[in-house]
Parts: C-alpha cells; sequence; structure tokens
C-alpha cells in the first residue's frame, strides 16, 4: 500500500470513529430520561432557574445580573442544543433580567412570559427590542395559566392574578410552581411577605411543596411564617452572591428556615444546584 492510500485509509477509519461518536453523543443526548431537573444557576446575586423536562424540553426562569448566565447554561444544557422553549422574567429588575439579552440573542426562544410591570433600567429596553426583532411570543403571565413540556410536568402560574403594572416591581413578581407527578418546587421570586400572605390565604394548605425558592434570595421581607408552614419544605434554595452588599441570605430568614427542619442549600455555598425528581422521590446530585 503506497503512503498516500495508506495515509487516505487512516483518515477515512479516524472519520468514521468521531462521526460515531458524534452520533451517540447526540443520541444519547435526546433519548428521554427517567426524571426531570431543576437547576438553580450559580450566577451570583440574583436568580436563573433552568427547568428540564425529561424529554429535553425546558424553560428558563431569570437570567441573572449579567451575561454569566451564558456560561452557567452551557454547563447544564447539551451542548449542541441552542433553543429555549419559554423564557419567565419574574420582574425587570437588573439581578433577574441583566443576563436576558443575550439569552435571547444566542438562543432560539419561541415564548418569553413577564408579569406586564416596567422598569426604568435600560435593560428591559434592550429586552423589548430584542423581542420584538426576533417576533417572540410576548405573553403577560396570570393566574390559571400552565405550561406544559409534553412530558407530564408543567409550571403552574399562582400570581400576578391581575394588572401589576402599577405596582412596585417586586410585588408585581411571577409566583409559579413545577409540578410533576407528585413532587413540587415553588418558585416565588422576589414577592414580599404581604403576596406571599396573599396566596397562602387563596390556597392555603394547597401550597405544599417539598422544595422551595427562597424570596429575594432569603431577604428579611420574604419567606414568612405563613408561607413556610403552609409549604413546609423538605429543600429550600437560596439564590444569592457571596458577600453581596445586602447581607443576603439575612439571620432571620435562616432562623425561620431552621426552625421548619428544612434542608437549606445556597449558591453561595454550593453554586449550582441541581435538584432531580422522578415523579416520585425529589434528591439532589
Amino acid at each position: 500500500m503506497s503512503f498516500l492510500k495508506k495515509n487516505l485509509v487512516v483518515s477515512l477509519f479516524s472519520l468514521l470513529v468521531f462521526t460515531n461518536i458524534i452520533v451517540w453523543i447526540i443520541f444519547f443526548g435526546i433519548q428521554p430520561n427517567t426524571f426531570v431537573k431543576v437547576s438553580f444557576l450559580d450566577i451570583g446575586q440574583g436568580d436563573a432557574i433552568l427547568i428540564q423536562g425529561r424529554n429535553g424540553n425546558q424553560i428558563l426562569i431569570d437570567g441573572g445580573p449579567n451575561r454569566i448566565v451564558l456560561n452557567r447554561l452551557s454547563k447544564v444544557m447539551p451542548f449542541f442544543d441552542k433553543s429555549i422553549d419559554v423564557v419567565i422574567e419574574t420582574h425587570p429588575d437588573r439581578d433577574h433580567i441583566g443576563g436576558l439579552p443575550e439569552v435571547l440573542s444566542r438562543y432560539r426562544v419561541e415564548n418569553f412570559i413577564e408579569p406586564g410591570v416596567e422598569s426604568d433600567n435600560s435593560v428591559d429596553d434592550e429586552l423589548r427590542r430584542i423581542l420584538n426583532k426576533k417576533k417572540i411570543n410576548n405573553i403577560f403571565a396570570r393566574t390559571g395559566q400552565t405550561i406544559g413540556l409534553g412530558d407530564g410536568s408543567y409550571l403552574e402560574i399562582l400570581f400576578p392574578d391581575r394588572d401589576v403594572s402599577g405596582l412596585d416591581t417586586n410585588d408585581a413578581s411571577i409566583v409559579a410552581r413545577y409540578i410533576y407527578g407528585n413532587s413540587c418546587f415553588l418558585l416565588t421570586g422576589d414577592s414580599p411577605q404581604k403576596i406571599e400572605n396573599y396566596l397562602v390565604s387563596l390556597y392555603g394548605e394547597n401550597m405544599k411543596c417539598q422544595v422551595l425558592k427562597a424570596g429575594h434570595h432569603g431577604s428579611r421581607t420574604s419567606t414568612g411564617d405563613p408561607l413556610l408552614s403552609a409549604v413546609n419544605p423538605s429543600i429550600v434554595i437560596i439564590s444569592a452572591g457571596k458577600n453581596n452588599q445586602y447581607g443576603h441570605p439575612h439571620k432571620d430568614t435562616l432562623d425561620r428556615l431552621a426552625a421548619y427542619d428544612s434542608e437549606v442549600f445556597s449558591t453561595i455555598e454550593f453554586g449550582t444546584i441541581d435538584i432531580f425528581s422522578d415523579g416520585q422521590k425529589i434528591w439532589r446530585k
């Protein structure tokens, strides 16, 4: 065999091996899982939560303060996946939407859901520009709406239940719960205790969920006793930045959580926190 032919055979063999590896990666990447996954991303002082259904469909809730969300998404999403089915802005404060313009620019997004309250920050204006440019469906969240992921799991909007355009941005935060089988994740944005108490008055013991995302990064103004009593979470997630200027999470909040014997995980200590559910059991890896 000539030198040229020998190298051609080696090159073709290498190409076949490489192609086979890529095919298997993609094949296993798109196979349905036996569990859903909720990732509370380590984006510093802010919120960003990625929900991934068994079939790979995704909902991103908030985008943190800046483009670091792109790096964090790349670590929890398949490398070939460049689309996100639904992006939700709980409210337009910079620590929740700062990274969303980059997300909308880099990923194919079908639907964008927001509470319907405006902010005077420049990020909010940039989001509007991109939504219009890319013709992304822009939907106001309202109580009773459900977003199915096509695998039996769904996100249910609990609040707002009204026009919130005149409210403070935190008061207007979208509150939602993600449900798969018997498992429930309650996601509260930056809702203060007055909104929590209102929801408890409406839903009572139906607020019960195994996983709670503490409101407003563990601020003392959120995650009050009435909510904790109704939800009775076994796991509480706090999304906050190390040495943040606000002192989040506050000792008052941590003391309340300790009284309910919940396991508390903070992105300050654990980085990105992945919670899994098979519809019956919930666990963290």
